[in-house]
This record gives C-alpha cells, sequence and structure tokens, in this order.
C-alpha cells in the first residue's frame, strides 16, 4: 500500500494512520479503482494558499487541493491539506475535527476516483460518497 503522510512546517499528529491507511485503500477498492501511489502532506492556511495561488491561479484560502496523476484505475496523487482550515471548517460546521479531517482526507480520493464537486448534482453525490466512506471508517472501529 502506498499512502505516504506528512507535515508542511507544522505541528500535527496524525492518528491512528495504519487504520486510515486501511480505509482510504477500502474506498478505493469499493469505488472499483485500484490503489497507486497517494502523498498527503498536512499544511498550514498560508502554505496551501501559495500552492493555490501558483499552480491554480486562486487566491483564496481552501481546506484541500489534490493533484491527480492517475494512470487508468490507479489512482496516485498529492493531496494537500490545511489543518487551520479544516479546524475552522470543523467549528463553522459544528462538527468534530477528526471527522471534518477524515471528510476532506477522503474527499480528495473521491476527486481521484472520478467524483466532481462544482455542479450541485455532483456535489450532492460527492456528500453522499463522503458520509458512506465515514461511515465505513466508522464501523472499522
Amino acid at each position: 500500500m502506498a499512502i505516504h503522510f506528512s507535515n508542511d512546517n507544522i505541528t500535527f499528529k496524525l492518528e491512528n494512520k495504519a487504520k486510515l491507511k486501511l480505509w482510504i485503500a477500502s474506498v478505493v477498492k469499493k469505488e472499483k479503482c485500484s490503489l497507486g501511489q497517494l502523498n498527503y502532506t498536512f499544511m498550514s492556511d498560508d502554505s496551501l494558499l501559495k500552492i493555490n495561488i501558483e499552480y491554480l491561479k486562486h487566491n483564496t484560502y481552501t481546506d484541500i487541493i489534490t493533484f491527480n496523476y492517475n494512470e487508468g484505475e490507479k489512482i496516485s496523487g498529492d493531496i494537500f491539506i490545511s489543518i487551520d482550515r479544516i479546524k475552522e471548517n470543523a467549528e463553522k460546521f459544528k462538527t468534530d475535527f477528526r471527522e471534518e479531517l477524515h471528510r476532506v482526507m477522503i474527499h480528495g480520493v473521491l476527486h481521484l476516483c472520478g467524483y466532481k464537486d462544482k455542479a450541485k448534482t455532483d456535489s450532492d453525490l460527492m456528500r453522499k460518497k463522503e458520509n458512506a466512506s465515514l461511515r465505513l471508517l466508522k464501523q472499522s472501529k
């Protein structure tokens, strides 16, 4: 399994890494894709903003940016996540930090599996997939 987690100049400890890797792999399999290389990097708002400006030409804060390196059904990518944004969104949406983090982590994977979220129907389907994936993680506890 080629899932890696790292931090970019922040103090953050991802809990249950082995369990999360198994969960991510199970979601990929459920979506009838195969797992290539996934690299998660957790960072600050400012660091992710720099990536957003440089590569996507968007001058806005975001919680996640996913770069797709898929080859056919094999999903691979770099997934950058702002821990600052996850904390703020957890408060905003009145949810637990870990649940919001896991939602965003699997959101990136679902993008790599081919799901979109710009149109309302696409966004609704993405949310259903996120919720199903989160239930799968809770069942594995």
